[in-house]
């Protein structure tokens, strides 16, 4: 990475392992510079070693140079996530720099998308023991960045409800196909500075309120 080129962070905890990944935004006439990736498998350990962590890839003394971030919302584990939303937060305010969150399913999405030709419309689930499904619905679009939209957000599916590409409904209808959501953090980290650098290139504005973690279940559930 070039010395004074401007940065964009990525941060991933959506599993029991931390994305980190740094690229430089192309400055004009140039291209961006190679993405630098790293993948910690900290589990609960990811309070205390998120930001040691971080400076493995990125010193703090280097954290002025950052012109852009993007974040994982989740689904996730609800220690994981806050932390590393949290933390994004606060840099795109302290820093007047833009922000953009995006789901993890989206991530799982276009990296399945890039490997084979995805369908028009395709469901991502992930098992919660005892609580039911979480999954989303994701398709093609060209007007979506980077051209994967996510139709319908992730959320819970209880034990007791229909899963939708269980059930075709109507009896012309077919139900749309669904595969299992599987993190993959450093080439779903390499996804999100993909998206990055497509929001950079558009010019996108990124507030940082809006980014929020996103929470399927409860923290509180069962209380």
């Amino acid at each position: 990475m070039r010395a004074d080129a401007p940065l964009l962070l990525a941060l991933h905890s959506s599993s029991d392992t931390l994305g980190v990944g740094v690229q430089s935004l192309p400055l004009q006439g140039e291209p961006a510079g190679e993405p630098v990736l790293a993948a910690f498998p900290l589990g609960r350990r990811l309070s205390n070693a998120l930001l040691p962590c971080l400076e493995e890839l990125l010193p703090a003394e280097q954290w002025p140079r950052l012109a852009r971030l993007v974040v994982a919302t989740g689904p996730g584990g609800f220690t994981g996530t806050r932390l590393t939303v949290v933390l994004a937060r606060t840099l795109a305010q302290q820093l007047a720099i833009p922000l953009h969150g995006f789901s993890s399913f989206l991530l799982i999405a276009r990296r399945l998308a890039a490997a084979e030709p995805p369908p028009p419309a395709f469901w991502l689930h992930q098992e919660l023991p005892r609580r039911g499904t979480v999954a989303g619905a994701y398709g093609p679009d060209p007007l979506a960045l980077g051209g994967m939209a996510e139709r319908e957000s992730p959320r819970l599916f209880r034990l007791q409800e229909s899963l939708p590409w269980q059930s075709a409904g109507a009896p012309t209808r077919q139900a749309p196909p669904a595969f299992t959501a599987v993190v993959e953090p450093e080439a779903d980290t390499a996804e999100l500075l993909a998206l990055g650098q497509l929001a950079h290139a558009a010019g996108l504005s990124g507030p940082w309120g809006p980014v929020l973690p996103l929470y399927p279940t409860s923290p509180v559930e069962g209380l």
